[in-house]
């Protein structure tokens, strides 16, 4: 297949746009603040909330939540992507795990306190269905591009995904603050942030449609016979085989463990942490997000160019160190202003530090393989148990000490680690590793 085509490009980047309104107003805004409110006591005001028999802190069973979707998909995601490289049906399984996830946000449309536990449900099962078609969808990167295009077009399918995030959130937001330009009553609170989550999904479903109906479906055109599940096993047998013998691979990849701890937790109980800690607005919680989205689409294109200037690690150390700066000020923080301040930096390394691992680890891959989804399985994996990981040690030191702020001081513990294992990687001789693999191609 020809790479750089910018119908395959523009359509890969798309995807982005589709599925970010899935992070944007489920996991980060609209429903955080909404959950809440259910999930609040109106005559006690309490946040202690039944779920499955158990009694917790709601903001702790939100943390879980997401701890536990993940662990799920951290589990699945080898077995899957070795079976889909095996098969050439990479395609098909981002298709199903976008269908999981945009019909459960759809399904959020009937979430009130009659249905919250499976409300609750339905909100692992939409972040299942993102994380897992984000997995396929990271592993065509290397596929459709040459590697000198990786570190753009990585930042251009966040970036697109910014975009198309705020869009759909400005919509959803003047349906919450105007529900009367609508033809809702001013006083029917639960039915436009339940309509937000209707719109999230069918925009998701929607747009990944022009996504599916260009991506190519069987890349190497591979003709799979005899059982897929077995022969997958052997396919990703042969990649942990091939993972264990990359060292430079292999010290990114526990950078990016523990970095990445960090980041994600941060990005998932920011709005929790306004809430709970400072007391923030509604409003004043949903600028915030509106700050970070719009800086962090200029944060991924800049760490882009320093990436090109400077070297991919170099370029995220400097990121590293701003998100430990970030940590300490967040301690610290008490009002709206600051607040604010600290929305506008964490954007800028937000997009920087999630487009340019995606772009990395793309970049550290043999130039050999043709089993990109199960190599990127092992990106995906480490993502997952970072998150599930840094959400529960966010949500356990919070139970035991009573306050999230101790929470987001511990998260530099998980900065630092990840900063000294960066400093490891050798990046020019991971890439002059890859040029004498792409000699013994052409050759």
């Amino acid at each position: 297949m020809q790479k750089n085509n910018p119908k395959i490009t523009n359509a890969w980047c798309f995807y982005d746009w589709a599925n970010s309104v899935y992070s944007l107003v489920i996991t980060s805004t609209i429903f955080p603040i909404y959950y809440s409110a259910v999930a609040t006591n109106p005559e006690t005001q309490s946040t202690i909330v039944n779920f499955l028999g158990f009694n917790l802190e709601s903001s702790v069973l939100f943390s879980y939540a997401v701890s536990g979707s993940f662990l799920i998909i951290a589990l699945l995601s080898p077995f899957l992507t070795s079976i889909a490289d095996y098969s050439g049906r990479k395609k098909l399984f981002m298709q199903l795990f976008c269908y999981l996830g945009s019909l459960s946000c759809i399904g959020l449309f009937f979430f009130t306190r009659d249905t919250f536990t499976l409300s609750v449900i339905l909100f692992v099962l939409a972040s299942i269905g993102f994380s897992g078609s984000i997995v396929f969808y990271n592993a065509y990167l290397p596929e459709i591009a040459t590697e000198d295009q990786f570190d753009k077009l990585s930042a251009r399918g966040f970036s697109m995904g910014y975009v198309g995030s705020v869009l759909l959130l400005i919509f959803n937001l003047a349906m919450i603050m105007k529900p009367e330009w609508f033809g809702i009553a001013a006083d029917n609170k639960s039915l436009p942030p339940r309509i937000a989550f209707l719109t999230t999904g069918i925009w998701w479903f929607s747009f990944a449609q022009y996504s599916f109906y260009h991506l190519p479906g069987n890349v190497y055109n591979r003709k799979p016979q005899g059982s897929w599940i077995l022969n997958g096993l052997k396919e990703l047998q042969k990649v942990l085989q091939q993972v264990k013998q990359l060292p430079m691979l292999k010290r990114f990849l526990l950078a990016f463990f523990f970095y990445n701890m960090g980041v994600q937790t941060v990005m998932y109980v920011a709005t929790i942490f306004g809430i709970e800690e400072l007391h923030l607005e509604d409003s004043a919680l949903i600028l915030t997000i509106l700050i970070i989205q719009l800086v962090a689409i200029a944060g991924a294109y800049a760490f882009a160019v320093l990436s090109g200037k400077y070297g991919n690690i170099r370029a995220l150390i400097v990121a590293v160190v701003i998100w430990i700066g970030i940590c300490i000020g967040a301690y610290f923080i008490r009002g709206e202003m600051d607040f604010y301040v600290l929305a506008a930096i964490v954007g800028t390394v937000m997009g920087g530090v999630q487009s340019l691992s995606r772009s990395t680890y793309s970049k550290l891959i043999p130039a050999t393989t043709i089993d990109h989804a199960s190599f990127f399985s092992f990106y995906d994996v480490t993502e997952k148990v970072s998150i599930v990981l840094g959400t529960l040690a966010y949500g356990l030191v919070a139970q035991l000490t009573g306050s999230m702020r101790n929470s987001i001081l511990a998260l530099i513990i998980f900065f630092v680690l990840g900063l000294i294992f960066l400093s490891m990687v050798r990046w020019k001789r991971a890439m002059a590793t890859q040029q004498e693999m792409k000699a013994t191609i052409v050759s």
